[in-house]
């Protein structure tokens, strides 16, 4: 149990941080625009922790103009607060900020049984704006006792553009300087990936260590507990590694000595509800093919080996890979569509954008081109895309080469990933 006279100086001091954010240069993210701040549903915003929600959700509230209260509860102070004293943090709130009619409550999910408080809120016609780092704790259990009365948007790290925002780099002029800082800004975001913290920090491996330890042992290992904990983390680090790879539970498994297939699914799915790891189906018209080989990714490129021990290969074709499928979650979520990737015999396809039951566009992946070889086996993809999706809408993204080409009778716009990412 917290005392009242505690609640009070943490929650000032947590709004003295908020009010210290005006002073800050900040980026305004596309997702903002999906926050609806007058709605009677509460807005729930995931995604991987320091991916800069709790920022985005401020400036959502700033720009609206409203009065509003803040609660953060990753704060350690809070560690012993409990669901039956959320009614005693309401009335500290009330003291320190006044009146309001909109409650941001920042990594809820830290305290058990917070959506019995959430619920109560609602129906006071509280407008009520989460966010949180683990999918499971938020929408699970929001839509068991909210019914439904939630909208969920996921955050990711920066985009390319957000990142060049950031930095002061033109993002849109197509002249030989700006070009150049623009291919200069891509080749740094490749490696250094878009968490917004690490754009000011110096130690950036063990500001990822840190991070990765925090997603492992607080919101899995604590909340799922887990028993076999080093094979766990062995495991998440290995997925890492080698991603992005095609999920192979049975050989994990074996691998790890666990217990059962089921034990490996469930470790494999806690590292996605946490946004560790991000998943892409296979493509197929038959539901039943649609959930086995799925394929993992990290959620971000500096999550692939700027880690102790990673030992994982600089293999630029993945992390060019990785940074378009986070762009394309990040188009889709906005737009409503869904990705898959495609392998069949004749060819293999990195992503193919989909709406309902339609594919809109087949995107091949490839950092280099000059190899005929490679060239040859990319575009085969592509054909392979076509002939089974009936689209034609073929873009082969590359590290930089800008070309229209024609394939066997199909047009085919190869761009390099900087540009594409400037203008999504």
């Amino acid at each position: 149990m917290i005392e009242t006279r505690a609640l009070e100086t943490v929650l000032s001091d947590q709004k003295e941080e908020l009010e210290a954010r005006k002073q800050e240069i900040l980026c305004h993210r596309p997702e903002e625009t999906l926050v609806e701040i007058n709605s009677p549903q509460a807005q729930v915003i995931i995604g991987v922790r320091r991916s800069g929600k709790s920022t985005m959700c401020y400036q959502a509230l700033q720009q609206k103009g409203v009065r509003f209260a803040y609660v953060d509860f990753d704060d350690e102070r809070l560690r012993e607060l409990q669901v039956g004293q959320l009614n005693n943090v309401l009335e500290v709130l009330y003291k320190i900020y006044g009146d309001f009619q909109y409650l941001f409550l920042d990594e809820i999910q830290n305290v058990e049984g917070w959506h019995l408080f959430v619920n109560r809120m609602l129906r006071q016609k509280m407008h009520v704006i989460i966010t949180g780092s683990n999918a499971k704790l938020l929408s699970g259990e929001l839509a068991t006792h909210l019914t439904g009365r939630n909208k969920e948007i996921v955050l990711y790290p920066f985009s390319f553009q957000e990142f060049c925002e950031m930095k002061g780099v033109d993002a849109e002029s197509v002249t030989t300087k700006a070009t150049a800082f623009r291919r200069a800004a891509f080749d740094e975001y490749m490696q250094q990936g878009g968490f917004p913290e690490l754009l000011i920090i110096e130690d950036k491996r063990h500001y990822i260590n840190t991070l990765v330890d925090n997603i492992l042992k607080r919101d899995i290992e604590q909340r799922y507990k887990i028993v076999y904990k080093a094979a766990f983390e062995q495991m998440a680090h290995h997925l890492l590694n080698i991603s992005p790879a095609i999920v192979a539970t049975q050989e994990l498994t074996h691998l790890f000595h666990f217990k059962s297939l089921h034990t490996t699914k469930n470790y494999i799915e806690y590292l996605k509800q946490a946004y560790l790891l991000v998943g892409v189906q296979k493509y197929s018209t038959k539901s039943k093919l649609r959930i086995v080989q799925e394929k993992l990714y990290a959620v971000d490129v500096a999550m692939m080996n700027m880690r102790d021990n990673a030992l994982s290969a600089e293999n630029l074709g993945w992390r060019l890979e990785t940074i378009v499928l986070i762009q394309l979650l990040r188009k889709c979520k906005l737009n409503g569509w869904d990705i898959f990737y495609l392998k069949e015999r004749g060819g293999e396809c990195d992503f193919l954008v989909c709406q309902g039951n339609h594919v809109q566009q087949c995107i091949q992946v490839s950092y280099d081109l000059s190899g005929e070889k490679t060239r040859k086996r990319e575009l085969n993809g592509l054909q392979t895309a076509a002939q089974v999706t009936k689209c034609n809408n073929l873009l082969l993204l590359t590290d930089h080469t800008y070309e229209d080409t024609t394939y066997e009778g199909l047009d085919i716009k190869i761009r390099p990933v900087h540009e594409w990412r400037a203008s999504s």
